[in-house]
């Protein structure tokens, strides 16, 4: 499986972490090499998170729900992408992540052709624990890549990404890398058989990963159908339709949390587990909505609530 626009926005964000890190270093002998990270004081554990806003919503979760329990816990979050978040679990500088299960295993193993959640999860089992790292239960939350209509085309029968033969030719509006993943336009023809035809479906690359830019587009029916992240706070402000996918052509991509097993018992997995018992892709959009749009609460406060309105601290 090719590297998803997920991992390549990760990577993204955290280009200039890297560049500050090989500058400051540049008195080593080795330029590129992390500074040595120092592990967690014994019966600390360390919660981190990758460098963009949802993952820091995660990481507070997690933080707070096990300080409710009285377990001693430090933040660590804006990290960066898994090259640098699994040597941290590896060194012990972090003890806990949240993460997003086909990613993960994608890391592991770049060629996975596992589809559900069900699937995913069993394989990060042995996937991960070569690193001496345990997955706990994974949500119904899910943040990955969708085929996204307007609710003006969705009432025309579109329920399904199959059900995109019925408006053709339609524009397609989604990063450059779209183009060639296995559940972009190549998916789409193979996968459902739309655009097998010349002119069906013109690909429209906008550069900002379902951002503002992608949005207006569909908005505006400069494209009929959009590429847009399913945590995606746009899908309620606009009343857009996410579009099934019933061959699951696009894999699981459920949030995950990552333990290290030398902090992993039963009280923290209880405790994780019960939130990943209860959140839902509608609640992690609620919080991006929260963190992101107008009200710019903290990923701390937003946390908090959700917590207490979920009964967890």
């Amino acid at each position: 499986m090719s590297t998803t626009p997920r991992l390549v926005r990760v990577a993204a964000a955290s280009v200039a972490i890297a560049l500050a890190t090989a500058l400051t270093a540049c008195g080593s002998s080795n330029p590129t090499a992390p500074a040595a990270a120092s592990s967690a004081p014994a019966g600390k554990v360390v919660v981190g998170s990758f460098a963009f806003p949802e993952s820091e919503i995660l990481g507070e979760i997690y933080a707070q729900a096990l300080q409710a329990k009285g377990i001693q816990v430090e933040t660590k979050f804006n990290i960066g992408p898994r090259q640098q978040t699994i040597p941290a679990l590896r060194d012990g500088s972090i003890n806990v992540i949240p993460e997003y299960n086909g990613n993960l295993l994608a890391y592991y193993n770049p060629k996975y052709t596992e589809r559900t959640q069900s699937e995913v999860d069993a394989s990060l089992v042995d996937a991960v624990a070569k690193d001496k790292l345990k997955v706990l239960k994974s949500t119904a939350a899910e943040d990955k890549d969708a085929y996204v209509v307007t609710r003006k085309t969705a009432d025309k029968g579109i329920a399904a990404i199959g059900d995109l033969g019925k408006i053709t030719p339609f524009k397609l509006g989604s990063n450059p890398q779209f183009g060639e993943l296995g559940y972009g336009i190549p998916g789409l023809k193979s996968q459902y058989g739309v655009g097998t035809k010349a002119k069906e479906v013109t690909f429209v690359p906008i550069e900002d990963f379902g951002g503002p830019d992608t949005v207006k587009a569909l908005v505006d029916d400069s494209v009929q159908v959009a590429d847009i992240y399913t945590t995606s706070p746009a899908l309620v402000a606009n009343d857009l339709v996410v579009l099934q996918d019933p061959k699951n052509m696009i894999s699981s991509q459920n949030v995950v949390p990552l333990v290290a097993d030398s902090v992993n018992n039963d009280q923290l997995a209880t405790t994780l587990d019960a939130v990943s018992a209860q959140l839902t892709t509608d609640d992690l959009i609620g919080l991006r909505d929260r963190v992101e749009g107008k009200e710019k609460a903290s990923a701390k406060t937003a946390a908090k609530d959700w917590l207490a309105k979920k009964g967890l601290a």
